[in-house]
């Protein structure tokens, strides 16, 4: 997906919509930009926050207007779960999330190349489907032609350093894992309001 500038963007959007933007040079630059933007505008409509929170979240998973919106008419189409935390869950498990979740990749656009490369098998079967969507119990691995792979080589060490997610399992020696409970907005931090961006899509 074609995002344009990321800086630019992500100064509109804020910080956390792009891995790399998440700097101190970058939240120094980001606030002046931010103090200006608030010298020369006026209050910003309800119309106008909801299509900055629905924005910051489809940028956030880099995914297109088509992708996001077939994401939220699931959410809302569900009785059986409160639909901005069904949302979460969909987004969230996404397997090029998933992998970026469990550190196998730096950034979530790194994460869908990874896939995108036949470097994961998902329960023993190759993937090349960045938005597969994952279930509690699938195993996740490395594709064993893949680990030699310069973004796995000293994985294991560097996953010593790192805190997992409480609801994702990963076995550094075997090199795979997975799922172990379903993600919730407490163990997965959330990419924006999305109460926010469901009002947006039922206006």
């Amino acid at each position: 997906m074609k995002t344009g500038p990321r800086y630019k963007i992500a100064k509109r959007l804020g910080a956390t919509v792009f891995e790399k933007a998440q700097t101190q040079k970058f939240a120094i630059s980001a606030e002046r930009s931010a103090k200006n933007k608030r010298r020369g505008r006026g209050r910003q409509s309800e119309y106008g926050k909801q299509m900055l929170e629905k924005q910051k979240v489809r940028m956030t998973y880099g995914l297109t207007e088509r992708q996001f919106g077939n994401y939220v008419k699931k959410a809302l189409a569900a009785h059986s779960a409160k639909p901005s935390d069904l949302l979460h869950e969909l987004l969230e498990m996404r397997l090029d999330n998933v992998i970026w979740r469990l550190g196998l990749a730096p950034t979530r656009r790194a994460a869908r190349q990874m896939v995108a490369h036949g470097h994961i098998m998902v329960n023993g079967k190759k993937s090349r489907v960045p938005s597969q969507a994952i279930f509690v119990g699938d195993v996740i691995s490395v594709r064993d032609g893949s680990t030699g792979h310069g973004s796995f080589v000293g994985f294991a060490e560097r996953f010593m350093d790192r805190k997992l997610p409480s609801w994702l399992s990963w076995n550094p020696k075997s090199m795979e894992g997975g799922v172990a409970e379903r993600p919730t907005t407490a163990s997965a931090d959330v990419a924006g309001d999305l109460a926010m961006v469901l009002s947006f899509y039922t206006r």
